[in-house]
């Protein structure tokens, strides 16, 4: 008798490498189900013995549980306890598959084998795991375990943490607004040596990396990452923010198994500050170090990290090669950059200005957060007088037109002293411009 575990947010792909392996041609089996196994401690050992215990599980129906198993909703039944009688060829055995139990004992997905053969029962698991791994459902798919990062909350796994698909972002390059010699080297760090890998291995070259970008709130750090995961199908990305920093070895587990792959950490000073003596250790950011370490030169993964203050990095994280070959800093954007960024938010908003520039100079200072914003309330002020003025007779189904005056009015409330806490939530650090009362000198 032997015995395998999986964690339990491997239980999907274990249901799909058992399923796998129970149809090869040769083997035919019979499915128990088991009743009252809930908070129960057992084995196939205890199922086994003639009598068992009166308030032990008894054969019953077979408990299924659906979990997500791909993006727009995809769900799969997976068993939660039975008791699979098999026949083959060269013998007989059965297993025992049990899901995780949130408030009992078993909380990984086990599977115990018997067999008379004395090496049976052991292949039998180690071909179940690796039918597994080739029909891993999070093979070349984008999943989180925090659950609303690029996309809505998913199915829970465990306290503080949720698994979910998420659709692959869709950003075309011309909608991120960097200076070109920034995006260029991220994109060369990142999609260049996805698209040229083998080459690089070719010539002894290594394919992990690691990529900072850093940069003030709302520079477009999370955006420019949806861009490059739009650049990279195929790729299975694993997701990390808030509380589901914790699950940092599950991440670079699952990025390790199915390469060519991407770990995302959202935030990533939140577990990877300065240590200093009064502070105590970090063992988050250990365990981040020993991922990346760990990885064979060869492994195609990388590692997307993303920060608001690079001064509290712990120096390990960002001055080792190896861990963070790349940092790039998102700056705020200049007067141009703020000229595409209206063009590029403005959507089907009719800008009718007289002048244009004096947005412009106003912005200084400001992110790509606050433009966005700032367009968002002036259409709100647009649709407020376009609603006044035409009473019932209004369309709601045409665009907005926005005037300096509906610009002016949101821009003066973003910028207003008693908005600083809007202004720094979106990023900006743009001063107050004051209003002069008429007949004073500016």
């Amino acid at each position: 008798m032997v015995r395998s575990t999986w964690p339990r947010y491997d239980q999907v792909n274990v249901q799909e490498g058992l399923g796998a392996w129970l149809a090869e041609q040769g083997r035919e089996h019979h499915t128990v189900g088991l009743t009252s196994f809930r908070h129960q401690d057992f084995g196939l050992a205890d199922l086994l013995q003639e009598s068992p215990h009166q308030f032990g599980p008894r054969a019953g129906s077979v408990a299924t549980v659906a979990l997500p198993s791909g993006p727009g909703g995809l769900t799969r039944r997976c068993v939660q306890c039975a008791v699979y009688l098999i026949t083959e060829a060269d013998g007989r055995l059965a297993l025992l598959v049990r899901g995780p139990d949130d408030h009992g004992p078993a909380e990984n997905v086990t599977i115990e084998a018997v067999s008379a053969e004395e090496d049976r029962a052991q292949r039998a698991l180690d071909d179940v795991r690796r039918l597994g791994v080739e029909h891993n459902v999070f093979r070349g798919q984008m999943i989180s375990f925090s659950g609303d990062v690029f996309g809505p909350a998913g199915f829970g796994f465990a306290p503080g943490a949720q698994l979910s698909f998420l659709d692959r972002p869709q950003v075309q390059r011309d909608q991120v607004i960097l200076p070109a010699q920034v995006l260029d080297g991220i994109e060369r760090q990142v999609l260049g040596i996805a698209r040229h890998g083998r080459w690089l291995l070719a010539s002894g070259q290594h394919l992990k990396r690691g990529v900072l970008l850093h940069g003030a709130p709302g520079t477009g750090k999370t955006h420019t990452v949806r861009y490059l995961l739009g650049q990279l199908p195929g790729v299975t990305v694993v997701v990390l923010s808030g509380p589901a920093l914790g699950m940092i070895a599950e991440a670079c587990s699952i990025a390790r198994t199915l390469q060519p792959s991407a770990v995302i950490v959202e935030d990533v000073d939140l577990i990877a500050e300065e240590r200093m003596p009064h502070m105590g250790q970090h063992p988050l950011l250990f365990q981040l170090l020993n991922e990346m370490d760990g990885l064979a030169e060869d492994a195609d993964v990388t590692f997307l990290l993303t920060t608001n203050r690079a001064d509290l990095l712990e120096r390990a994280l960002a001055q080792r090669p190896g861990r963070v070959d790349h940092a790039a800093l998102l700056p705020l954007p200049d007067a141009e950059a703020r000229r595409q960024l209206i063009r590029l938010y403005q959507g089907s908003l009719r800008l009718d200005l007289t002048d244009p520039d004096a947005v412009i100079t106003r912005t200084e200072g400001v992110t790509a957060s606050f433009i966005k914003e700032l367009l968002r309330r002036a259409a709100l002020f647009a649709a407020e007088s376009a609603a006044q003025a035409a009473g019932d007779a209004r369309h709601e189904d045409q665009p907005l037109r926005v005037t300096d005056e509906h610009l002016t009015a949101a821009l003066d409330q973003l910028l207003d002293t008693r908005n600083e806490l809007t202004r720094l939530l979106l990023g900006s650090q743009a001063p107050r411009t004051p209003q002069h009362e008429p007949g004073s000198s500016p």
